[in-house]
């Protein structure tokens, strides 16, 4: 994981160490709260979105979001990193119309905008990339490369789910977001959860490639430092020339993920290109929603958007 940040991009430690002291108080009274659903089984499926860095993932999330079909890790939802059920509880009481009295609080309700800075967006409810809430999971959360039998005998399972199921059962939605911290690691995930929905991303190498350069320019001041997770590969890539180092990644993470999904049964995933999503996003609500199990839902979003560096 890339650590040198340009300005902009660095992390805000005073906000750091009070979201820490939040979610540490709340770990208890979460704890009891994912403790009902420790046995149970899931009522709605996870939608996980895979690919590679700078395929279309932040505009798929924010477009996702957008149609109303699912919940998703928000701005202000990942601040409960650690307490996500009491997160989503609160995250109701402050933006859902329902709950608005008198417009006390009116200004928390907005639709996420088409906006976004390397996956980073804005806004109270816009869909964010939710890292801090997987990690917790994980034996070596500083670590981003992880061996299925690895995760089989270390990841925290029973609490990931029960997590969810909570999560879900305050929103009454399918729950969507990234799952590219593990695009190498598929066939787990599929094996512990009971309903998910695996979404591809993929596009043309070249813009991909292109893509990456520019963010990498933008959060670490130039082309040379890698960005986004180490990858297994990343040994054998890393003394490359930038452009021919980024092809790698972009193409070895696209295998890593059409290779993981070869074993997912074809009613858990779907495979999205980038640029006909943009021309029809449309089609791609009507595999979702079949895929999802919901009937008589009707698409109402853009048209078309438009394909960035073509």
């Amino acid at each position: 994981m890339s650590i040198k940040r340009t300005g902009e991009f660095e992390r805000n430690q005073t906000l750091e160490r009070l979201l820490g002291e939040l979610n540490a108080d709340l770990s208890a009274a979460e704890s009891q709260q994912a403790s009902k659903f420790i046995s149970a089984r899931m009522d709605f499926p996870i939608v996980l979105i895979m690919g590679p860095l700078r395929s279309g993932t932040t505009l798929f999330m924010q477009w996702l979001a957008n149609t109303g079909l699912v919940a998703y890790p928000t701005n202000l939802l990942s601040r409960f990193y650690m307490a996500p059920i009491i997160g989503a509880k609160i995250q109701l009481l402050l933006t859902d119309p329902r709950f608005n009295f008198r417009e006390e609080l009116g200004e928390f309700s907005q639709q996420s905008e088409y906006k976004s800075e390397n996956g980073k967006t804005k806004g109270v409810l816009a869909p964010n990339e939710f890292w801090y809430f997987w990690r917790r999971f994980l034996s070596d959360s500083d670590r981003d490369v992880w061996t299925n039998e690895e995760l089989a005998n270390s990841f925290d399972v029973q609490t990931m789910r029960s997590e969810l199921m909570g999560l879900m059962d305050v929103l009454q939605k399918p729950f969507a977001a990234k799952g590219m911290l593990f695009n190498y690691n598929i066939p787990f995930l599929d094996s512990v959860l009971d309903k998910v929905v695996f979404v591809q991303l993929q596009r043309d190498l070249a813009t991909n490639v292109a893509s990456a350069l520019e963010a990498r320019k933008r959060q670490l001041g130039g082309e040379d430092e890698w960005y986004s997770f180490e990858i297994p590969e990343y040994q054998e890539l890393k003394h490359l020339a930038p452009a021919a180092q980024v092809e790698g990644q972009v193409s070895s993470i696209d295998a890593a993920v059409t290779r993981g999904l070869e074993s997912v049964d074809d009613a858990r995933k779907i495979s999205v290109q980038y640029e006909a999503f943009c021309e029809h996003p449309d089609l791609v609500f009507d595999e979702l929603t079949k895929k999802l199990g919901m009937v008589d839902v009707h698409y109402s979003g853009p048209a078309s958007f438009e394909v960035s560096r073509k």
